[in-house]
């Protein structure tokens, strides 16, 4: 289902988961050491809301935090300002006054999206002029935190609040900007389809996360590379931008940190640190290869 991909490659804003000789159930969640000429970069395949009861981090988590001086995230979490989320969609996610949801959608599409929504508690008829990836992106996350996964007990603000407690700067990857660009390109009969998949698929979150977040802390890399492969096969407009595009220009940030002596933890959704499109793939074809801890 492409909502659960979506949980694991884009984070939760608002509130915002590997390929190669990786093992299976290594009984750790997905992580790599990169080493330069005199330094060290760690890669950590992360769930983007746990719950609060899946308590400590890992003890590899734990040491390569350690060992970091600085950690980045895929947007600098420590920074992130909600009004900053905010102005992208009052500038980018409004339909024009003159259209809403409803009429977008038609009446049999929008008849079957209300459903759903309602299903999860959302009142689509308060949506009315938000652009259809607003929508999808809301229903998720409400669904989410229906199910008690909670951003703020996730791996990036766990491992943030640490870095403000010992003084480590926190860098991003990317924009909120960009991020949310992503569906914000989509063509709007896309989004239309984004939001449909998304509002039905997250009906069946509760079994489908818990198979996956069993997966990513046992580091199961295999099983996240199937869900990788699976997912997006119901949404390819959404794969090459959202993950390979994505995973091409982290991996050019990330070898240009080999040339200094800091250690950096990288943190990002895990299913970026799977398969043949994966940061670890890319890296591995330009000469770098990333050990399994």
């Amino acid at each position: 289902m492409i909502v659960r991909a979506f949980i694991l490659t884009a984070a939760l804003l608002g509130g915002g988961i590997i390929a190669g000789a990786a093992r299976a159930d290594s009984g750790s969640p997905p992580l790599w050491q990169l080493k330069g000429k005199n330094n060290s970069i760690y890669l950590l395949g992360s769930v983007h809301a746990l719950r609060d009861a899946m308590q400590p981090l890992s003890a590899s988590i734990l040491h390569a935090y350690q060992d970091a001086d600085v950690l980045y995230m895929e947007i600098d979490v420590d920074d992130l300002d909600p009004a900053e989320v905010q102005q992208f969609t009052v500038t980018n996610g409004l339909l024009p006054p003159e259209q809403t949801l409803a009429g977008l959608l038609g009446e049999e599409r929008y008849g079957r999206a209300r459903s759903e929504a309602e299903k999860l508690g959302l009142d689509l008829d308060q949506l009315a002029q938000l652009e259809p990836w607003v929508v999808a992106i809301s229903a998720v996350q409400a669904q989410v935190l229906r199910l008690g996964l909670d951003p703020d007990a996730g791996v990036e603000q766990r491992l943030a609040r640490d870095a403000k407690r010992d003084q480590k700067e926190i860098r991003g990857l990317e924009t909120v900007s960009d991020q949310l660009g992503i569906f914000d390109r989509l063509p709007l009969e896309r989004q239309q389809d984004f939001l449909l998949m998304s509002l039905e698929e997250a009906i069946e979150l509760p079994t489908a996360l818990d198979d996956m977040i069993d997966a990513w802390s046992r580091g199961d890399v295999e099983q996240l590379a199937a869900i990788m492969s699976a997912d997006f096969k119901a949404f390819p407009e959404l794969y090459e931008p959202l993950v390979v595009a994505r995973n091409r220009n982290w991996t050019r940030q990330i070898i240009a940190l080999l040339d200094d002596d800091t250690d950096y933890l990288v943190v990002v959704g895990a299913l970026h640190l799977t398969g043949e499109d994966s940061v670890i793939q890319m890296l591995h074809e330009q000469g770098y290869r990333a050990k399994r801890r």
